[in-house]
């Protein structure tokens, strides 16, 4: 049993911390979906605009790559230039959320404690 005082820890102070780490998060992510970042392919012939949640926004296509004999190589260069961009909006959401992340990975386990689920 532990004794007022004698170097427990505070479920209060747990669940606050908690909640801000959560308010955190949802704040991140808000952020992240609002950010755009993008991406090139075949020395900028290409340019995809991916958002900070990896959704596809916009793609610019140069006319002078557009060559209906060869689809493929505009093919190529529209995945090309959507992973480019998809790689910095993932880069993105490790600096955002990373250490949220880390954070949460510290709190302990409120179900193991007897709490929730």
């Amino acid at each position: 049993m532990v004794q007022p005082g004698g170097g427990g820890f505070d479920l209060s102070q747990i669940m606050q911390q908690a909640q801000q780490m959560q308010q955190k998060l949802v704040e991140a992510q808000e952020e992240l979906a609002n950010t755009e970042v993008t991406g090139t392919a075949g020395g900028g012939l290409v340019t995809a605009t991916v958002s900070g949640d990896s959704q596809l926004k916009g793609l610019v296509i140069d006319p002078k790559v557009v060559d209906p004999e060869d689809v493929e190589t505009l093919a190529d260069l529209v995945v090309a230039a959507v992973r480019d961009a998809s790689a910095s909006a993932q880069k993105l959401t490790e600096q955002k959320l990373g250490p949220l992340a880390g954070g949460l990975g510290g709190m302990p386990d409120l179900g193991s404690l007897g709490f929730g689920g």
